[in-house]
């Protein structure tokens, strides 16, 4: 054999894998078929989206998404090169870590597109054309994940766009149109209406996010609508016509909407049709690759992990996956990740979950109780004027046990760590109030929502409901 483990696929999922195989001091190499490391976490999706939002948000912040709604072309034009810049400057020096990173651990870098001549062995072909064949006697799919295109979809990279192609533009339409009311749809609404883009939103369901909590969501809405979306829910796109210089959607319902451009943000694919899976006898369903409990596919020796097994496709679950993967193919190690994993969302304004919704609660038939901390109630919150922001505890009425954390507002992704600890540890909402958080910070509002909890559940127990 060439390597102790071959691994196709350079994003998060198969960057924690290769160094955890390098660790347990395996001969470990990456196949990469594009011509710079990272995936789609670092090159077209997460990093780049979430740096250009960084700019977004710091205009909301300042007051220069105002001036960006009233500004000439020249200055819109700035705005777009900055968030540019900044994406593309994050993009460089994460990869160079990355880089140095498999480098330092002894990690071999293949460039070219894999697939599998049989169970053991992938044929490897570069961009000059050369093919060879390498050996392994573990592999490791991580292939990640690409925006799904429907062929009735006039996609052209200028103005139909879908979520990878919206991140190359070098000049802000003055109006966009986002079909798709789900997590990407929402993060790029946020990004385009805070430069002052005219934006729209077709959604076929009632609410934005609609598996999420509907008051946190309804912050959300709020401050789409002060930043002037207009939302068309419960409405289906029936065609999108690209014109001279602008684009003309039509819904199901008979309504016409014409942007400049249009956003298709509606779920994500499989990158799994080159690899032949079936030479190695692998299942695979819809492109989708199926995997057990540690990750192995219908062959054990080959793992398959992140966006191409499909839910929750996240690049922080990717990363354990992957590290779940090595240890059990290198030392029979069950790694159990932990029980309830965090959510984020990153709108303007934050997003983050952690555990059960009200609704998912209700469905189990479970006695509980909801306490409520708004930021504006919180010194901090004052402080930077963030007087939207929530944060929401689902306690369970028998044990005091926390079944549900949901934020949304400034920081939501680095506050929902906090509530995750204590249900991963089984903390009770107790555990919330006899805490001591620094003063002021935004932390606080865990403190006055279990003391809410507290009281509701202290009147229960005198009502004996």
């Amino acid at each position: 054999m060439d390597y102790d483990i071959l691994i196709i696929g350079s994003g998060p999922a198969g960057q924690h894998a290769a160094w955890q195989a390098a660790r347990m001091g395996q001969r470990c190499a990456i196949i990469e078929r594009k011509p710079r490391l990272g995936g789609a976490g670092l090159q077209t999706g997460t990093i780049p989206s979430k740096a250009m939002r960084e700019v977004a948000y710091l205009l909301t912040r300042t007051g220069g998404m105002r001036q960006a709604q009233s500004a000439d072309g020249r200055s819109r034009y700035g705005l777009l090169a900055d968030a540019v810049r900044r994406k593309e400057g994050v993009i460089a020096q994460q990869e160079s870590v990355i880089l140095q990173r498999l480098l330092h651990s002894g990690v071999a870098l293949i460039p070219g597109d894999a697939s599998f001549v049989d169970a053991h062995t992938l044929n490897v072909s570069d961009a000059a054309g050369r093919t060879r064949n390498i050996s392994a006697g573990v592999i490791l799919l991580a292939t990640g994940s690409r925006p799904r295109r429907p062929a009735n979809i006039p996609f052209d990279k200028k103005t139909v766009l879908d979520s990878t192609s919206i991140l190359n533009l070098r000049h802000l339409p003055e109006s966009l149109l986002v079909v798709g009311g789900g997590v990407i749809g929402c993060e790029f609404v946020s990004i385009f209406a805070a430069l002052g883009v005219k934006v729209s939103v077709v959604d076929s369901h009632a609410q934005l996010l609609d598996y999420l909590s509907e008051d946190v969501v309804d912050v959300l809405a709020d401050s789409f609508l002060s930043m002037g979306v207009t939302f068309h829910m419960k409405e289906r796109v029936a065609q999108i016509i690209r014109e001279d210089n602008n684009t003309l959607t039509l819904l199901e319902s008979g309504k016409q909407i014409r942007t400049d451009a249009v956003l298709y943000a509606q779920g994500r694919e499989p990158n799994s049709e080159g690899l032949k899976v079936e030479r190695a006898g692998i299942s695979a369903k819809d492109g989708w690759i199926e995997v057990n409990q540690h990750f192995q596919t219908s062959v054990p020796h080959i793992f398959a992990v992140g966006d191409l097994i499909g839910r929750p496709a996240l690049a922080s679950t990717g990363m354990e996956q992957g590290r779940a993967a090595m240890l059990y193919a290198f030392g029979g190690e069950l790694h159990v990740s932990a029980e309830n994993l965090p959510m984020a969302v990153y709108t303007i304004p934050e997003i983050s979950y952690v555990g059960k919704t009200e609704r998912e609660v209700q469905q189990e038939n479970i006695a509980y109780v909801v306490g409520r901390a708004n930021f504006r109630d919180s010194a901090r919150g004052q402080i930077i004027g963030d007087a939207q922001g929530l944060l929401k505890l689902i306690v369970d009425a028998r044990n005091e046990k926390l079944l549900g954390v949901h934020i949304v507002g400034e920081q939501a992704s680095e506050l929902v760590h906090i509530g995750q600890l204590v249900m991963n540890l089984k903390g009770t909402v107790r555990d919330l109030v006899a805490n001591v958080f620094n003063y002021p910070t935004l932390a606080e509002c865990y403190k006055l929502a279990a003391l809410d909890c507290l009281h509701q559940l202290e009147q229960k127990a005198q009502t004996g409901d």
